[in-house]
């Protein structure tokens, strides 16, 4: 739905130009062992904005790796990394420490047509998204230090934007979370905003 906007005809989430994929270190052992449609990150993929890879390598955090994979025309849908799996989410962490539900990375608004059109995420897939994070942070209590640092720079950019967050709650409902306060009002998906090209 979004890649007749990309000049590369590309879906945004799947070009190496606007984002990096990454995979824990295990799930990239799994992938090297069953597919050949995934490599480590040089910085080279994009070859009209290369990168430095060593400025990036540093800032990932150690128990990921960067991945770069053969396009969306080649894609095996059964070896996606986590990383594909969960764009654009990623799980909210309030400011004292619960993981409430699914909220998105704000600096794909203008480009990702499904952050115009939250209604079409289905129950199943919030099920099974609150499920594996679930087991994700049992597993690795850092990975939720992690992204309650994403949820902080979340909060911190809403505020400067003066809006409130858009979050699939882990109840099934949609709500508006303040990002100076956390506090949560029930909405409907209509009055939600659309972003970019999808204002239409």
């Amino acid at each position: 739905m979004c890649a007749p906007h990309n000049p590369n005809g590309k879906p945004f989430c799947c070009d190496i130009c606007r984002a990096v994929p990454v995979a824990y270190h295990q799930e990239w052992d799994y992938l090297k062992a069953n597919t050949d449609l995934w490599h480590e990150w040089r910085g080279d993929e994009c070859a009209a904005e290369p990168v430095d890879p060593s400025e990036m390598r540093a800032d990932t955090p150690g128990h990921l790796t960067l991945l770069a994979c053969k396009g969306p025309a080649d894609c095996q849908r059964e070896f996606r990394a986590t990383s594909c799996r969960q764009f654009p989410f990623f799980p909210y962490v309030t400011d004292d420490y619960r993981f409430i539900g699914l909220a998105y990375y704000w600096d794909f608004e203008p480009y990702c047509w499904l952050l115009s059109h939250l209604d079409r995420v289905t129950e199943t897939y919030r099920r099974e998204f609150v499920g594996t994070f679930d087991e994700l942070f049992n597993q690795w209590p850092d990975e939720f230090e992690s992204y309650a640092a994403m949820s902080e720079e979340a909060r911190d950019y809403f505020c400067g934007q003066r809006r409130r967050i858009p979050l699939l709650h882990r109840n099934g409902g949609l709500y508006l979370i303040s990002p100076k306060n956390e506090r949560l009002a029930k909405t409907t998906f209509d009055t939600l905003r659309k972003f970019g090209p999808y204002r239409a």
